[in-house]
């Protein structure tokens, strides 16, 4: 997983074309992932506009919309997101035997960042109970992490989350939603495909996956 890093705060167009070539970003370095023996990793995206909201998502938004405040502004380092962000890995079994983040390692991941970027606030009252981070390109949002209390497991913030993304996508006419990498094997990753219709990017182009016969562009 070759790691470049910009040596220069990237502009939105060129957010653009990064992502369309399969980029991601974590903190000031962007990556593409390159396993000479396995190409299971793959990006994935929802085009705005075709997306449908099914009656799932619609009872997953309203209940967030009930229960849920959102606040959007620069990502931020406290000790707060720290603990949530590792409540969350732990919670949600994905630690893996990792040591937990501390506010260095936060901040090199979350927050210091090479483009434009921006953070999505959900609280529950005055508690702050998820986070998203964000990246803005001109025709594209990329959705780079999200993570939030385990204990409010019930709202499914992390699939609200996208929804969300999705509706400020269409506020701002935007053309698409970044979704980060897909593996079809891994159950962790098994909710980003259920966004449809949305698309992948094999062999070089993005295939759209909205019935058995994907279409190429």
């Amino acid at each position: 997983m070759p790691l470049r890093l910009p040596t220069r705060r990237l502009r939105r167009t060129e957010v653009d074309v990064r992502l369309q070539a399969g980029d991601r970003r974590q903190g000031l370095v962007l990556y593409r992932t390159h396993c000479p023996a396995c190409s299971a990793c793959v990006p994935i995206r929802i085009p705005v506009a075709r997306f449908e909201f099914g009656r799932a998502h619609r009872r997953i938004l309203n209940r967030g919309d009930r229960e849920l405040q959102i606040l959007v502004g620069a990502p931020q380092l406290d000790h707060h997101r720290v603990e949530l962000y590792n409540a969350h890995k732990s919670g949600r079994g994905l630690a893996d035997g990792q040591t937990p983040i501390d506010l260095e390692g936060y901040e090199d991941f979350l927050v210091n960042s090479c483009c434009e970027s921006f953070e999505l606030q959900y609280r529950v009252g005055d508690t702050l109970v998820g986070v998203a981070i964000t990246d803005r390109g001109h025709r594209s949002l990329s959705a780079v992490y999200c993570y939030y209390d385990p204990s409010y497991s019930r709202l499914s913030i992390g699939t609200y989350s996208i929804l969300k993304q999705l509706e400020l996508c269409r506020r701002l006419g935007l053309d698409y939603l970044y979704l980060g990498l897909y593996i079809e094997e891994s159950a962790r990753m098994r909710y980003k495909a259920t966004f449809r219709p949305h698309e992948r990017l094999l062999g070089g182009r993005w295939v759209r996956f909205d019935d058995p016969d994907p279409v190429t562009r």
